[in-house]
C-alpha cells in the first residue's frame, strides 16, 4: 500500500491518494479540484484511480470529485446519509472496499455534517487486524474537533451534532489503537475548527492525551466546549457545500471559458454592467496605483477566505495582476467555485498609464508616524479591523474594533470630519478594508503598513487584556 498526503496551504486542506501495487488500482480521498497531481501520482505506478471518496460535503472548497468522475473514470463514494445531484455509491457504517492489498473501512461519524464517513485503511501486506491509519475528513483534526456550527441553515442545530459528533469519537474514532496515524482533512488555519494544529497528521494516542475536545467530560460538557467560541463562518461556506452536492462544470471547463485577456474598453464596460474587480496585486502597490472601484484581495494571505467572503459568487468577476499571475487567480478562484470569471485585465495597470480618470489611490502610513500623532493636537483615530478576538488579546489604546467581515455594515460609524487609520495583523486585511471603503466614496484614511506585528517589532504600547475589558465589534 503507497500512501501519499497532499496538503494545499492556502486553503489549509489535506487530500490523500492510496495506491494498492499488486491491482494498479487507486483511491483518492477529499480531492482538491485541480486534480492534476493526483493524476500524475498514480500515473507513477501505472495506476487507475478507481475510486474517489468525499468524508463529507465541504465548505470550504470544491472537492474534485466530479473532475476525477470526468478524466479519470472514478466512481464516487460519499456517506449513506449523503444526497446529491451526481451518481455515487453511498457506503454505510462497516462497509469495506478492498483492492489487492488495500482495505478501506468506513465509519460513519456525523457530527461536522451529518454525513461525515471516516475511512479506515488496512495495509492487508503487514495487518489485516489493525488499520494502519484513519482518514477522519473534519471529524477530528490535530488538536481539535469539526465545528457542528455549520448547519443551522438546514434546519440540524449546533447542539444536535455536537451531540453526534461527541458519539462519533467515542464510540468509532476512540476505540482506535494509540498508534492509528490520523490524517484529516484540514490543518491549521481552517476555519473548519477553532484551534488546528500546525502538523498535518498526528496519532490517535497523542490525540487522546493532547486534544481539549478529547478529555474526559460528559456529553452536556462536550456540546457545551466544542459550540462555544466558533469564527463566524465565511459567506461563501453555504455555497460551497451546495456546490459539492451539485453536477456542475469541471474546473477544466470553467478556465478554458474564463482566462482571456480583456481590453481597457471591455474592462470598463463589464464593470460598469455590475462586473466585480480583483486586484490580486500586493498592498503597496494596491496603493500606489490600481484601477478604480476595484477589491483588492492579494494572492499572498488569506484569499480563499476574503474572496468567499466579500465577492458575489453569482456576479462576473475580472482580475488585474501582475503578468503570469492572472492564471493563479483563475485557479484560486475556482477552487472555491468563484467561476464566474470573464477574464482579465491585459497587460495589467500598465495598460493604464496616461488614464488618471479610471485609477485611484490611497494614502498609507508607518506605525511609528501613527504613533507620532497621538502626541498632536489631532490624533487619528484607528479603526481595528481584526476580529474582536484578536482585538480583545492585544490592540492600540481607544482603537475601535470594526471586524473587516462586518466593515460594510458598519460605515456609519468610521469618522467623517477627521482623518482616521486602518490597522490589522499584518497589513492584508487593511488593504482589504482600504479597497472597500473606497469604492464607497470614503478616502479620509491611511492603511497602516505592516499592521499591529509592525507595531509591536516596534514596541509601541498595547493594551494588554484584562478580565473586565470591554468588548466591541
Amino acid at each position: 500500500m503507497i500512501l501519499k498526503q497532499f496538503y494545499l496551504a492556502c486553503l489549509a486542506h489535506a487530500s490523500y491518494i492510496i495506491i494498492d501495487e499488486r491491482t494498479k488500482k487507486a483511491a483518492v480521498i477529499d480531492p482538491q479540484r485541480d486534480i492534476d497531481q493526483y493524476l500524475v501520482e498514480a500515473a507513477k505506478y501505472d495506476a487507475s484511480i478507481d475510486y474517489v471518496f468525499l468524508t463529507h460535503f465541504h465548505a470550504d472548497f470544491v472537492a474534485g470529485h466530479v473532475e476525477l468522475r470526468q478524466r479519470a473514470g472514478s466512481r464516487i463514494y460519499l456517506g449513506a446519509a449523503a444526497s446529491a445531484e451526481y451518481e455515487f455509491a453511498p457506503v454505510a457504517d462497516g462497509d469495506v472496499i478492498e483492492f489487492g492489498d488495500v482495505r478501506l473501512k468506513i465509519l460513519a461519524t456525523p457530527g461536522h455534517t451529518p454525513e461525515g464517513i471516516s475511512i479506515l485503511a488496512f495495509d492487508l501486506s503487514d495487518d489485516d487486524r489493525k488499520p494502519h491509519a484513519v482518514f477522519t475528513g473534519d471529524t477530528l483534526f490535530v488538536g481539535d474537533v469539526g465545528r457542528p456550527d455549520l448547519m443551522a441553515s438546514v434546519g440540524v442545530s449546533a447542539q444536535e451534532l455536537a451531540g453526534m459528533l461527541y458519539d462519533s469519537l467515542h464510540e468509532k474514532i476512540l476505540t482506535l489503537p494509540d498508534e492509528t496515524i490520523v490524517y484529516p482533512a484540514h490543518g491549521a488555519g481552517s476555519m473548519c475548527g477553532k484551534s488546528l494544529g500546525k502538523e498535518t497528521f498526528t496519532t490517535i494516542g497523542a490525540q487522546r492525551q493532547l486534544n481539549y475536545a478529547l478529555q474526559p467530560m460528559s456529553k452536556s460538557e462536550f456540546i457545551e466546549i466544542v459550540t462555544k467560541d466558533q469564527q463566524e463562518a465565511p459567506a461563501y461556506f453555504s455555497y460551497d457545500a451546495q456546490m459539492n452536492r451539485m453536477e456542475r462544470e469541471t474546473l477544466d471547463a470553467t478556465l478554458r471559458q474564463s482566462f482571456r485577456p480583456l481590453s481597457l474598453d471591455k474592462v470598463r464596460n463589464l464593470r460598469d454592467d455590475g462586473a466585480q474587480i480583483v486586484d490580486v496585486r500586493e498592498p503597496a502597490d494596491f496603493a500606489g496605483a490600481h484601477f478604480e472601484g476595484s477589491i483588492n484581495l492579494p494572492l499572498d494571505g488569506r484569499f480563499a477566505t476574503w474572496a468567499g467572503s466579500l465577492l458575489n459568487p453569482e456576479r462576473s468577476i475580472i482580475i488585474v495582476a501582475e503578468p503570469r499571475t492572472e492564471h493563479e487567480a483563475s485557479m484560486r478562484l475556482g477552487r472555491i467555485g468563484f467561476d464566474r470569471v470573464v477574464g482579465y485585465l491585459d497587460g495589467g495597470m500598465g495598460t493604464l498609464q496616461g488614464r488618471n480618470d479610471l485609477i485611484e489611490s490611497n494614502r498609507r502610513t508607518t506605525v511609528n508616524a501613527l504613533w507620532r500623532t497621538f502626541d498632536g493636537k489631532e490624533p487619528l483615530c484607528v479603526i481595528d479591523v481584526r476580529s474582536t478576538k484578536e482585538w480583545e488579546a492585544g490592540h492600540i489604546a481607544e482603537s475601535h474594533n470594526i471586524a473587516l467581515g462586518h466593515l460594510t455594515d458598519r460605515l456609519d460609524e468610521l469618522p467623517r470630519e477627521h482623518e482616521f487609520a486602518l490597522i490589522c495583523r499584518t497589513g492584508y486585511r487593511s488593504s482589504v478594508a482600504s479597497s472597500l471603503l473606497l469604492r464607497r466614496g470614503i478616502m479620509n484614511f491611511r492603511d497602516v503598513i505592516g499592521g499591529m506585528e509592525a507595531w509591536s517589532s516596534s514596541e509601541l504600547p498595547v493594551v494588554e487584556p484584562t478580565e473586565n475589558s470591554p468588548v466591541q465589534g
